[in-house]
């Protein structure tokens, strides 16, 4: 009771406010922010496709070709000129470990050529070890992948230069029943820096999302060892609501107010005429047949996945 008395007494508390100003979180640029990173570093990088993604701290990357063999734990690698792709193209990237290849078409070239390895995970499963490896939760069971690959294990990590051979292959995962039903273990994953876009951040660390912008980022900022975030905007510190913060300064190290944010549209989609339509090509009308098609199922209150094969 003494000590909660101390710190109450007006002068005091005056005195601890200002003390904690000199814990800002803030730093002056990407280049500085990502201080620390270097070769074989494992980063968390959050977003999904071109939204919600650091794409600041990506470029300050980019421009230090002296950081090599990095693993990159994220959704997908965006697109080949842009975001994570960047990391790509110059070579950076060891090893990616990602629920899918996407639009990104050097991506899928690096793997199938032996160039770089890659780790796939379905994506729920993905998000679940992320997760976990925030709360500091060794592993769980899960039904996703019992009786494919996933937990048989063969799934290939790396290619040989012809694509001919698989080099390294994904290993069978332990099994355990479960109310009769047959369930895998997964292990969280942590990485030594996180990587993590957000709207809004406060020099404490606090980070609001804004919408889709939320994704992979929220629990990949708890799991990094060094968590880097780059914001929209800075507010000071009391404006961010309690109820309204999603990742509390706590889990965050550094920050940074974005440059520049081009948030590129990955594929725009438009609405077409049926002469627009008949100009496509072949493969493209049959999609649009395909969804036309399903779409004479919905009704009124059914919740549907739309996944990124549908236009």
């Amino acid at each position: 009771g003494g000590r909660m008395h101390q710190i109450l007494r007006p002068g005091l508390l005056t005195t601890v406010l200002a003390t904690r100003a000199y814990h800002s979180k803030l730093y002056g640029s990407a280049d500085e922010a990502i201080e620390g990173i270097k070769s074989g570093s494992k980063l968390l990088i959050g977003g999904f496709g071109l939204c919600g993604i650091p794409e600041n701290l990506l470029k300050a990357i980019a421009r230090r070709k002296d950081i090599e063999h990095v693993t990159a734990v994220s959704n997908n690698a965006g697109t080949s000129d842009y975001g994570l792709g960047t990391l790509l193209q110059s070579r950076q990237i060891k090893r990616m470990v990602s629920s899918y290849v996407g639009e990104n078409k050097e991506f899928a070239r690096q793997y199938l050529g032996g160039e770089l390895e890659v780790e796939l995970i379905p994506q729920g499963t993905l998000a679940e070890r992320v997760r976990c490896g925030g709360a500091g939760i060794p592993a769980f069971y899960t039904l996703t992948g019992v009786g494919t690959q996933v937990e048989t294990g063969g799934i290939p990590i790396k290619y040989s230069s012809d694509g001919q051979k698989v080099l390294i292959a994904s290993e069978p995962r332990e099994t355990k029943m479960f109310g009769g039903r047959k369930y895998l273990m997964e292990e969280g994953i942590t990485g030594d820096f996180a990587l993590i876009k957000a709207w809004k951040a406060d020099e404490l660390g606090n980070l609001v999302f804004k919408y889709a912008g939320n994704n992979f980022n929220a629990p990949m900022a708890t799991a990094g060892k060094i968590t880097i975030v780059e914001a929209e905007e800075i507010v000071p510190v009391g404006e961010l609501g309690p109820d309204n913060i999603h990742i509390p300064g706590i889990h965050v190290h550094r920050v940074i107010k974005g440059e520049v944010y081009e948030k590129r549209i990955e594929k725009l989609t438009l609405r077409r005429s049926s002469s627009d339509e008949g100009a496509l090509p072949a493969s493209m009308q049959q999609r649009i047949h395909i969804i036309k098609r399903a779409a004479r199922e919905f009704r009124d209150g059914m919740y549907v996945n739309l996944g990124i094969g549908m236009p």
